[in-house]
C-alpha cells in the first residue's frame, strides 16, 4: 500500500512538473512572438505573463474568471486585467440606486458586469438629460421612438431639436410644406426632405 501511494505522489509530481514547463514554455513562446527581435522585451512580458498566470490561478471569482479567459485564451496580463476589472465592475453594480436603468443593463449584457456598468453610467446620464430638456413636442417624438432606452431618446431628441429649429430658420415656404406634409411629426425627416428638394 505504501509503495502504492508514492508512486502515485510520484506521478502527480511529474504530471505537476510537466504541466509547469508547459505553460512556462507556452509563455516563452507568447512573448518571442510579441518581440521577436528583443530579448529584454521578451524578459519583461515573460516575468508579466508569469505573474498575471500565477495571479489567475488563485483568484476567487469563477464568473470574473471566466470572462476574462474566455476573452483572452493566451494572454495573462490581460486576463488579469480583464478580471480586475470585472471585479471592480460587479462591486461597482451592487450599489446602483436606479432599478428603471438597472434593468436596461442587464438586459443589454446580462453576462459582463463590465459592459453593465458601462451601459448603466451612460443611460443614467441620458435619463437625466432627458428628465431637464424643455421641449415637451421633441421629448414625445424621442419616448415614441424608443420607450425603453434613454441613451437612443437623447440621441433622437437632440436630432430633432436640431432639425425644429433649422425648419423654423427656413425661407422656402413651398418646399417647407412639401416637407412638413410628408413628415408632419418628425422634424428629422422634415429636414431631410427639404433639403433634398432644395438640391
Amino acid at each position: 500500500m505504501r509503495h502504492l501511494s508514492r508512486v502515485i505522489l510520484v506521478v502527480i509530481a511529474i504530471v505537476g512538473f510537466s504541466y509547469g514547463q508547459s505553460i512556462e514554455s507556452q509563455i516563452r513562446r507568447f512573448a518571442r512572438n510579441e518581440y521577436p527581435n528583443d530579448s529584454k522585451m521578451q524578459e519583461y512580458v515573460y516575468q508579466k505573463q508569469i505573474s498575471a498566470y500565477r495571479f489567475m490561478l488563485s483568484v476567487p471569482d469563477q464568473e470574473a474568471k471566466d470572462i476574462a479567459t474566455e476573452e483572452y485564451p493566451n494572454d495573462y496580463s490581460m486576463q488579469k486585467y480583464v478580471y480586475e476589472k470585472q471585479v471592480a465592475a460587479k462591486r461597482y453594480n451592487s450599489t446602483l440606486q436606479d432599478d428603471d436603468v438597472k434593468s436596461i443593463s442587464k438586459r443589454e449584457y446580462p453576462n459582463d458586469p463590465s459592459m453593465q456598468k458601462y451601459v448603466y453610467d451612460k443611460q443614467l446620464a441620458a435619463k437625466r438629460y432627458m428628465e431637464s430638456v424643455s421641449d415637451r413636442e421633441v421629448k414625445r417624438i424621442a419616448l415614441r421612438e424608443y420607450s425603453n432606452d434613454y441613451s437612443m431618446q437623447k440621441y433622437v431628441y437632440d436630432k430633432q431639436l436640431s432639425a425644429k429649429e433649422y425648419m423654423s430658420r427656413i425661407d422656402n415656404q413651398r418646399a417647407k410644406s412639401k416637407a412638413v406634409g410628408e413628415y408632419p411629426n418628425d422634424y428629422s425627416m422634415q429636414k431631410y426632405v427639404y433639403d433634398r428638394a432644395l438640391r
